[in-house]
């Protein structure tokens, strides 16, 4: 049977669902793999990554802001959203917030009459792209930070945001840093409150904490996911920030979760989060972008690489330059599936592919139907040799999807066997690829 005919197989012996599933949203985000992040405000012109909210509002002033050349960027770079900081711990708004004098509209930029978000959320539309926000609910300008009446000023804020004036947005990122304001005090942050404001305006937003909703952090800045990666974790008595699930259950997530909320990896492209010329030239290698796509896309997460435009508003040639050479790799890599062609062949819990000549590979990806929840605990890869079948990889989740580096081998058969269930295993995809040069 060719290897289109796989899916259609495997539809028509669906097993019926298992456990927590993924909402529409939450599937449509994670068939989306790969975003831009956007740290983009005060930091930028004064070289700081937690800025100290005391910054003047005349110090943000690019002199050629082009949102438009940051979608282009990410639409060519295969990218299918942009998430920007529009408020971060500094308190500095990227748009008129009614509820804050620290904002653009206290900026000399554009007179005071400038709006970021706008001119993102209309190139975002313009170029096909989702528009996600970070909106920081640490605030360190904020003379209200600390006390009850600032928990009503970040809702408010948010309902500014998610009113309407700047269409869908697809995911609102909560961070959980909780420090000091500008009074010495901390605040008790209303979460549940903070998550209903956003669920009324923007209902298929995804959100983003440690404990989700809609997705969570995936314990580290370096964009990897666990090579054990559950879509489920149990949020009952942990809360963002400090209450925060320990960072390895938040990168291989619970086994028996009772939600399913999937991982997002998040990294930056330079050694900071916000823009510094010193960095223009530390900028990460193809070979190290390659490496964090295998363990975040690669191990069942989505990836959301940050790329900081800089104090023009633009994003720099060189970063620009490398998300190219990225896509360059991506595209040489898995523009072409080895596997097809392929015949396969299903015994009980095993696939076998036999194709139509000895190929090489080197990449072995699996993907599971995660409509019908994530099933699937541990299983191994052979490939037939001389001497019968070879182990050249095994693991233990596969998710949404699953890419395996092995030893460059040239093979024509192939075989997938699920070692350990929850369910009835259900794969959706077999695919192979060659990553090495020769």
């Amino acid at each position: 049977m060719p290897l289109l005919g796989l899916a259609m197989l495997l539809a028509a012996c669906a097993p019926a669902p298992y456990g927590p599933v993924p909402t529409e949203a939450q599937l449509r985000w994670q068939q989306m793999e790969y975003n831009m992040f956007v740290h983009f405000g005060p930091n930028t012109f004064s070289g700081l990554e937690w800025g100290e909210g005391t910054e003047p509002e005349d110090l943000f002033c690019p002199t050629e802001l082009d949102c438009r050349q940051w979608a282009a960027t990410a639409k060519a770079a295969g990218m299918k959203g942009i998430i920007i900081t529009a408020k971060h711990h500094d308190g500095f708004c990227l748009w008129p917030n009614p509820e804050s004098t620290h904002t653009v509209a206290q900026s000399i930029w554009r007179d005071g009459k400038g709006d970021v978000l706008a001119e993102l959320a209309d190139a975002c539309r313009e170029y096909g792209l989702g528009f996600g926000v970070y909106i920081s609910p640490w605030d360190r300008n904020d003379p209200a930070y600390g006390t009850p009446e600032y928990n009503g000023k970040y809702i408010r804020t948010l309902q500014d945001v998610h009113g309407g004036r700047y269409g869908a947005i697809f995911e609102q990122w909560f961070d959980g840093a909780c420090g000091e304001g500008p009074g010495g005090k901390r605040q008790e942050y209303d979460w549940p409150a903070f998550r209903q404001a956003v669920r009324e305006l923007s209902p298929d937003a995804i959100m983003f904490s440690d404990i989700g909703p809609g997705c969570r952090w995936i314990g580290n800045e370096r964009g990897i996911a666990g090579e054990t990666n559950w879509s489920r974790l149990d949020t009952d008595g942990f809360s963002p920030g400090r209450g925060a699930p320990p960072t390895d259950t938040l990168n291989r997530g619970n086994v028996n979760g009772a939600e399913w909320i999937p991982g997002e990896a998040d990294v930056s492209i330079r050694p900071g989060w916000f823009w510094r010329e010193s960095e223009n030239t530390r900028i990460k290698s193809v070979e190290e972008l390659a490496d964090i796509w295998l363990s975040s896309v690669g191990r069942n997460a989505l990836l959301l690489l940050n790329v900081p435009p800089d104090t023009r508003g633009r994003i720099h040639e060189a970063d620009s330059l490398r998300l190219m050479e990225f896509r360059d790799w991506r595209d040489r890599v898995f523009g072409t599936n080895l596997a097809d062609g392929a015949r396969i062949r299903r015994r009980s819990h095993s696939w076998e592919l036999t194709l139509p000549e000895e190929r090489l590979i080197d990449l072995v990806q699996l993907q599971e139907d995660i409509s019908l929840g994530q099933r699937i605990s541990s299983f191994r890869v052979d490939v037939w040799a001389d001497d019968g079948w070879q182990l050249v990889a095994d693991g233990t989740t596969i998710g949404y999807k699953r890419i395996l580096p092995i030893d460059p081998v040239c093979t024509r058969r192939l075989r997938v066997t699920v070692t350990g269930a929850l369910a009835p295993p259900h794969l959706s995809g077999v695919a192979l690829y060659k990553n090495s040069p020769n």
